[in-house]
Formats: structure tokens, sequence, C-alpha cells
């Protein structure tokens, strides 16, 4: 495992001018995650905690693939998969702010093929799905908080049956997926994002990986976010692994990616943590970048910052494909809200982080927090599936009370 050099210990007390965080406390944390990564077996793994303007804490772990053993670093690329999202969420909220759109303005004006949705309410005795036309169009809203209808079906054994039907019949499948409910109804992970990410095309005239390098990504210095992987930073991409049929971390064939042919906003970038930090110190200044840039308005964030979901209850999933997800409870015991593009927890965790805090992660087991209250925020990036698989949630745990802990009674500013 790899450890934080004394190099990278000069850099951080560098940056924590003022005896905010010591060098002994960072070690001690270091030490934490790293005794975490190996006693839970996570191949690779890099760490991040910041304040709005300045680190807390940086440590990787582990090795890039199991073959060549390069170690990964700070400044090593994962995949973030749905980590993509927030970033979607914000630009979006970039267009409303210039007037492009509105939240409650119906999808389908702008993006036809979803102006007339059907349900998906189940299948007759005779197999053939029940599907009837939605009661009400899908808002910006309802994509921005999960509650359009759209599922995924890694999380929703309805719409993986509704494959097999397809598959079985020979039934080309449509660009467009039925609902599982009507809009608003409920709340449901699935391709809200994704369709959010085409909206940003279609009114901004820019492909998604134009306008997030223009508007967001450039802005806030995210130099490695990209959904395209350029040859010269192929080295730094860590591998994924997947659990074998004995349990065992294997890591696919190593391979430079292909230019995706179109661009998700439900994922596909590429990132680094320090890349991650920068967009989320950017919402901890409620919208502000480095030096004056802006990348939304104070009162936007405030916006995306609260819960838009009412009583329903977010980020529980039960998986229907165990290879590729494990169940997800993040926040056990309680009922979390979602605001526009964050996963919100009402009641702050034990020993961890504060109510009201925003989150979500990435199906390759990366995962983030945003806690206003603390005004900190943290990711950490591991690369493996399944996707919360109780190991990587065991390091994750680690690491979010080892943050806190070496934190409680120190500013982070």
């Amino acid at each position: 495992m790899q450890r934080i050099t004394r190099r990278n210990f000069a850099g951080l007390t560098l940056a924590l001018t003022g005896g905010r965080l010591s060098l002994h406390a960072a070690a001690n944390l270091d030490a934490t995650l790293g005794a975490s990564v190996l006693r839970h077996g996570i191949p690779a793994c890099a760490a991040m905690a910041a304040g709005p303007g300045r680190t807390l804490y940086q440590g990787a772990f582990g090795t890039r693939d199991s073959e060549s053993r390069t170690p990964v670093t700070s400044q090593s690329i994962f995949r973030i998969a749905s980590m993509t999202k927030a970033i979607t969420a914000v630009a979006a909220m970039q267009l409303v702010e210039r007037g492009k759109l509105k939240l409650d303005d119906p999808v389908g004006k702008y993006l036809p093929e979803l102006a007339q949705l059907q349900v998906l309410d189940g299948f007759a005795a005779d197999g053939h799905p029940i599907l009837r036309p939605a009661a009400s169009p899908v808002l910006l809203r309802h994509l921005l908080t999960h509650t359009s209808g759209f599922a995924y079906e890694i999380w929703d054994p309805v719409m993986t049956n509704y494959s097999h039907y397809l598959a079985k019949t020979k039934t080309p499948p449509s660009r467009v997926t039925p609902l599982r409910f009507d809009p608003g109804t409920r709340w449901e992970y699935g391709y809200s994002m994704d369709w959010t990410g085409r909206l940003v095309e279609a009114l901004s005239g820019q492909t998604l990986e134009a306008w997030f390098q223009q508007e967001i990504l450039q802005p806030l210095g995210m130099k490695d976010t990209s959904f395209i992987m350029p040859e010269e930073k192929f080295e730094r991409l860590v591998n994924v692994f997947e659990r074998d049929d004995n349990g065992m971390l294997k890591d696919r064939p190593r391979k430079m990616p292909s230019p995706p042919k179109s661009f998700s906003g439900g994922g596909g970038l590429y990132a680094t943590t320090e890349d991650y930090v920068r967009f989320m110190q950017m919402i901890l200044r409620r919208g502000k970048g480095p030096g004056d840039t802006r990348v939304l308005r104070a009162e936007t964030v405030d916006l995306m910052a609260v819960n838009h979901i009412g009583k329903l209850s977010a980020g529980k999933l039960k998986s229907a494909a165990p290879q590729t997800s494990s169940d997800m409870d993040l926040h056990p015991g309680h009922t979390d809200g979602f605001g526009y593009g964050f996963l919100i927890n009402r009641a702050g965790y034990d020993h961890g982080r504060s109510a009201g805090s925003l989150a979500w992660a990435g199906i390759d087991n990366t995962f983030f927090w945003i806690d206003p209250h603390a005004r900190m925020c943290a990711v950490i990036m591991m690369q493996f599936l399944p996707f919360c698989d109780k190991q990587a949630i065991g390091v994750l745990r680690d690491f979010e009370r080892a943050v806190y802990s070496t934190l409680k009674g120190r500013e982070t500013t």
C-alpha cells in the first residue's frame, strides 16, 4: 500500500497554515485509512477532504492494476460514473439561470420523444406488459430529483423483466423506456439525469463535453476531468476490478478506452480526487470558483441544496443485479431526501456528516459528500464492482469517521 510521502506531507502542511490540521493529525488519518483499505482488501483507493479554500487531507493506496503494480496517487484517474450526475445538475441550473428553461417546464417541450410517455404497471397473465399513458408530463424538477419515473434495470426487477420481454419477443427496444410510475409520485433512481444531459445539449447547441469544459470544468481548473481519455493520460487510469465466483477481486484486461459516441449526463466522466474536490468546493462556496469565477449564483446553489421531494424516501436501492450492485442503504434507519442533483440526509450520521449534507456516488464505488454545516467536503474513490460492496462501505465509513474525529473542533475554512 502506498502511503503519503514526505513530499506530499510538505505540500499538505503548506496548505494548512494556521494549524488547522497538524502534520500528526494528518498522519493519523492517513494511517487509519491505509489500515482500513488493507483490512477490507481494496486494491486501489484515493481520498481527499477539504474546506472551502484549502486541502485538509489527501491520501492514496494500492496499485493501478494487478500487473504493473504502479502505485495509485492523488493524480490517478478514476471512472466516476454517476458522480457525473451532480455536474449535469449544475449545467442544467446554469441554463435555468440564463432563462433557457424553467424548473416546471415539461421536458417534452424541448425533447419531443419525452412528450408522450407511458407507465409500465407490470405484466398481464399472458406475459405482456401493462402500459398506460402517464397521468402528467415529466418536468425538469422531476429529472433533477429522480421523481420522473425513469428507472435503471439494475435496481428495478420490473424493468429487468421488461427487457427480457423485449428480447424474448424480438421487439426492438425503444430509445425511451417506459416510466415506472406517474411523475412526481415516487423516488426511484434511473435515467433522469441521462435525459437532463440531452436537455442541456438541445438547449445549449453544444455537446455535453463542450458545455462541461467551457462552463464548469475549465473555470474550476478541473484539468483531468472529461468524457474522453487522452492517450497521454492513460497510464494514470486505474483499472476496474470485479469479484470472481470465489469472491476475489480481479481486474479487467487493461486497454485504452474508446472515445464515446455520445455523452451521458448520467455517467461517463473520468476524474481525479483533486478535480472533484474543486467541484465540491464550488458548491461549498455557493457557486464561486477560483478568483472571481462564478459558476452558479449563490441563491441557485441554496435551491439545489434543500430537499425537494417532501416526505418521500430517497437513496435506498434493492439490487436486481447482484454482480453489479449490492443493495444500497447509506443511512440505515433514516429517511433521506433529495435536492436538485444531490441526496440530502435529514439527520446527521453517527460520528460523521451533519444533517443537510449533500452526497452521491458512482457504481465503481466512488463516493462524495459536501457538509455545508461543517464547511467541508470529502471524496473517496475505489474502482471495483459490485457497487456498495460491504468492503467498500466499510472503508467509506472508516474514512468518514476518521475525518470527523480528526477535524472535530478545528476550523476548515
